[in-house]
C-alpha cells in the first residue's frame, strides 16, 4: 500500500526540474547572450581573439555581412573571419605589449 508514491514521485522530478535549471540551462543561455553582445558589439579598431588563437585588430566590419577583416600586425597582413570565431574582445594596447614582450 503506497499512497504518498506518487506526490513523491512528482517532488522528486520538480527538484531534479529545478537543479537541471539553474546547473544547466540558465548558465548555458546566460553564456550564448553575451557571445550575441560580443559578436553585434565588434567595431572597428577593436582587438580580438579568435578561437584559432590568433590575436588581431578588426580593420572592417560590416553590419549586413556574418565577415570581419582583421589585422594581424602593422605591416598590413589581414585576414577575413567570419564573426563566429571571435572569442573574445582584448583590451586596447594588448596587441603592442604583446609585440614589446618577444
Amino acid at each position: 500500500m503506497q499512497q504518498g508514491s506518487g506526490l513523491e514521485m512528482l517532488v522528486i522530478l520538480a527538484v531534479f526540474g529545478i537543479i537541471f535549471y539553474f546547473m544547466i540551462y540558465r548558465p548555458q543561455a546566460k553564456r550564448q547572450k553575451e557571445q550575441r553582445e560580443l559578436l553585434s558589439n565588434l567595431a572597428k579598431g577593436d582587438e580580438i581573439l579568435t578561437s584559432g588563437g590568433l590575436i588581431g585588430r578588426i580593420t572592417k566590419v560590416s553590419a549586413e555581412s556574418e565577415n570581419v577583416v582583421m589585422a594581424l600586425n602593422d605591416n598590413n597582413n589581414e585576414v577575413m573571419i567570419s564573426r563566429n570565431f571571435v572569442v573574445a574582445k582584448l583590451p586596447k594596447g594588448t596587441m603592442k605589449a604583446l609585440k614589446d614582450q618577444q
